[in-house]
């Protein structure tokens, strides 16, 4: 009866310690998940800026050429 009590008492405690590993484990997936929308909205707003600064050295080399033009 005793080596019963032991061994339930034994299970419990298994079965607790799994639940916080597991509750860790799923913790961790979100923190990841997290952690990618965050990278992928940065990947975002570089290729935005890099957009607006191509766009804005074309504007600026058409300019160039505009005053060029003008000038002969």
């Amino acid at each position: 009866m005793k080596t019963l009590k032991i061994l339930l008492s034994a299970l419990a405690c298994i079965l607790l310690a799994a639940c916080g590993v597991s509750e860790t484990a799923v913790t961790a997936v979100a923190v990841g998940k997290g952690q990618a929308q965050q990278a992928e909205q940065a990947r975002q707003q570089m290729d935005q800026v890099k957009q607006q600064l191509d766009a804005a050295s074309q504007q600026a080399e058409a300019q160039r050429q505009a005053v060029e033009s003008a000038t002969q």
